[in-house]
This record gives structure tokens, sequence and C-alpha cells, in this order.
């Protein structure tokens, strides 16, 4: 694990060589949207659902939607236990889930609430009884539905977790069973989301990059936006009166662009690894299982090494977090593909954990302050006189809150 010392930011902007000049706009539309993870997605689906006369755009610089942060996760649906009650993550979180599976349900997205245990042992029981009083306080968020506990929880002793999941280690003395915790299939809801919106008229336009973005000058509203398609050799533009930012770990570079080098946002990278484990003790094992976190830097211990499964039963831990660094700024926005290569350099930390694991994949999560610091909460700002809404930080839980994010972000510009 690489110590807080050793972690540099990467603040870098788009178009900081000049190579692209400004250039009118030969198109205007209302709404530009850029990045097809879950989160654009999802913001895409409902302006076209919210404003039906209007045009939206969703712009993704892959051939297909969600090849980053969205289709390198857990894929579980939190129930918005762990952050601060005050926060965007816990209000997006407890909204999103409700979304979620009401969506899941109703598009017939694969999914599966098969609630959480966070295990504890003798020492550990204080920590399971402060989430459960957390859960017991928490407050409806904006437009929950009501006839529904906000967030439902149980402190239950270790034979009862130990009925509903047998191969438990017996020196587990309590837990707490959270049932809104389930699982589902991220690329499945892409998918109908992607349907979704070219179903309500919205436009998908895939392989191509954003390079350059000028707040429209005068009175006009918006930002002219320059693109690049896959064998283009000219960018072409747009004037979008709404930019949404939805870019994940490249969303500061693109705000970047537009702010004052003073005000430019530095960039963190966190890598996680993931293993699959085919041990002994895994038998009709149905439920997530969490530990409580050790006090240790360990990654996977500190973290709390979690068991979560897939929709097939597979059996995984982690993620751990592995900081990572360009070793310049030359190296570029996009140095962490480098680092998307699972490989064994993990396994010895995870085996102090758990045994019986192999690699199985890896994902970035998109940071905007270094290790070490307090907790960093979603962050949704507006620049360029409000017609630039950028969000920054989208990490976990964001799977969960994208749908919330959504309807937040439409009921701003309302």
């Amino acid at each position: 694990m690489v110590m807080p010392g050793a972690v540099r930011g990467l603040k870098v902007a788009l178009n900081s060589t000049g190579k692209y000049k400004f250039k009118a706009s030969e198109l205007s539309i209302d709404h530009l949207v850029v990045g097809g993870g879950v989160v654009g997605l999802a913001i895409a689906r409902r302006l076209c659902q919210r404003f039906p006369s209007k045009t939206t755009y969703l712009i993704e610089r892959h051939s297909r939607p969600g090849e980053e942060t969205s289709s390198r996760n857990s894929e579980v649906i939190h129930s918005g236990l762990y952050y601060p009650a005050d926060s965007l993550k816990t209000r997006f979180c407890l909204r999103g889930r409700q979304l979620l599976y009401d969506y899941c349900q109703s598009s017939g997205v694969d999914h599966r609430r098969t609630g959480k245990l966070v295990v504890a042992l003798p020492n550990q029981q204080s920590y399971i009884e402060n989430l459960h009083a957390k859960s017991l306080i928490l407050t409806p968020p904006p437009n929950f539905e009501a006839g529904t506990a906000v967030l439902p929880t149980e402190l239950i002793s270790g034979d009862a977790a130990r009925s509903m999941e047998p191969n438990l280690s017996g020196a587990i003395t309590g837990a707490l069973w959270s049932p809104e915790t389930g699982i589902m299939d991220s690329h499945a809801l892409m998918e109908s989301f992607e349907k979704d919106i070219s179903d309500l008229g919205g436009e998908l336009v895939y392989s191509t990059d954003i390079v350059r973005i000028d707040p429209a000058a005068g009175q006009s509203p918006g930002c002219v936006v320059q693109m690049l398609t896959d064998g283009a050799s000219k960018p072409d533009a747009i004037l979008a009166e709404t930019l949404i930012n939805a870019a994940g770990l490249s969303a500061p570079y693109l705000l970047n662009a537009i702010l004052p080098a003073e005000q430019q946002i530095p960039m963190y990278f966190a890598r996680g690894s993931y293993a699959s484990y085919s041990g002994p003790g895994i038998t009709g094992i149905s439920h997530l299982i969490y530990p409580c976190p050790e006090q240790t830097s360990h990654a996977f211990q500190g973290l709390g090494t979690h068991l979560t499964l897939d929709l097939q039963g597979k059996v995984r831990f982690g993620p751990d977090v592995e900081w990572i660094s360009p070793q310049d700024d030359l190296e570029g926005v996009t140095f962490w593909k480098k680092h998307l290569i699972p490989d064994s350099s993990r396994l010895e930390e995870m085996h102090r954990a758990v045994t019986g694991m192999a690699t199985d994949y890896v994902g970035i999560r998109p940071k905007i302050a270094p290790p070490g610091s307090p907790f960093q909460d979603f962050v949704i700002r507006r620049d360029a006189n409000g017609a630039m809404m950028s969000l920054l930080a989208i990490e976990s839980p964001g799977l969960t809150s994208c749908m919330a994010i959504a309807e937040y972000i439409v009921e701003e510009m309302e």
C-alpha cells in the first residue's frame, strides 16, 4: 500500500497544450451528458423523461458504456449504512436503493435482495451497536417513498448469524443484519438505460472524445464543446445549453479546462483488487458478509475484508485500496489503464486475511483528496455561469446512487 507521502495528485486540464483552437458551434442542443457510465446513463435517461421536447445527447469515449468504474465494482446495492447522516452519499444511497430496486423489478434487470451480515468479535460489539443506533435515527431523504423504514437493521447474536450462515466462525459473537443490501447485474442495468434513452428520443454517441470546452460568449447560455470521433481528422463543435460532466475518472480533467490554474482540482486514483475464492467453507452462502473494520494500515483489513456474491453464486473478496500515482503530469490522465490488469502482487496481502484466493479483476476509484484525508463526500458543482454541472468523486456507492443522482440533477435544472 502506498503511504500518504508517496501519493501525488495529477493536476492537468483538457487541452492544456492548446492543440485545439476555439471553433464556433455547428449545432445547438439542450443537454449534453459527458460520460457513459451508469451515472451518466441514468442522468441522460432522466433528462429524456422529464424534458421530452428537448434534445439530449450522451457522449462516451469508449465504444460501449461502462468501460471504466461502472464495470469494475462489486455490483452491490448498498443499504446506506456507513456514511455520515447528512452527506450526499447517505442521501443518494438511501433514495437510490429504493429507485434501483423498483427499476430492476419493473425492467427485468437481474438482481437479488440478499441482505448483509456485519459480523463482530467480542471486542467489536460496540461498532455494530453504533451502526444500529445510527440506522434508527436516519430521516427520509427527499422523495423517499413513505411507508417503508429508512434503513432497517437488527442486532442479532452470533448463534443467530450462524443459523443464517453456518460456516461463520464460532468466534463471532454478534452481528448486524441489514436486509436491504443486495446484488445486481450492472451491465444489464446499463443496457436497459441505453434502451430507455433511445426509446425516449435521446442520442447516444460512442467512440468520441471531448477535446475542448469553452463557456459560451456574451449573453448566450451554455458551453461550446468540441468532440473528436474515432477516424475523424477534425473535431465537431456543438453549443450545449447545459453540459453535465459525468466523466468519472476524468471529471476533474474536464472541469479544469475552464478553471484558472490556481483553482484546478487534483485527481487521485485508488486501485481496488478483487479476488475470487474457491476454498472451503462457502457451500450454501446466500448473504453478503462484512467484518468490522480493523484498526490497522493493512489495505484489506483496513476496509474490512468483505465477502460478496455475484448472481451466479461466485464468491469474491475485495476491493482493497492501493493508491497509484503517475510518474509525472506528462504521463497523462489515463495512466491508470496500465493498472487494470489483475496480477498476483496483492495476493500475499489478501492471504493475511483470507486463504484460498485467486486474482479476479481490478477497478479504479476516482478521488479528489489524498489518502489520510477526512471523509470525502460526492461533489456536485456548477460552473460557467451555471451552464456546466460537474459530478466529482463519484465512487462507492455510485452504482446504488445513480438514479437518485439523476433525480437530483434534473430537479436542479427545473
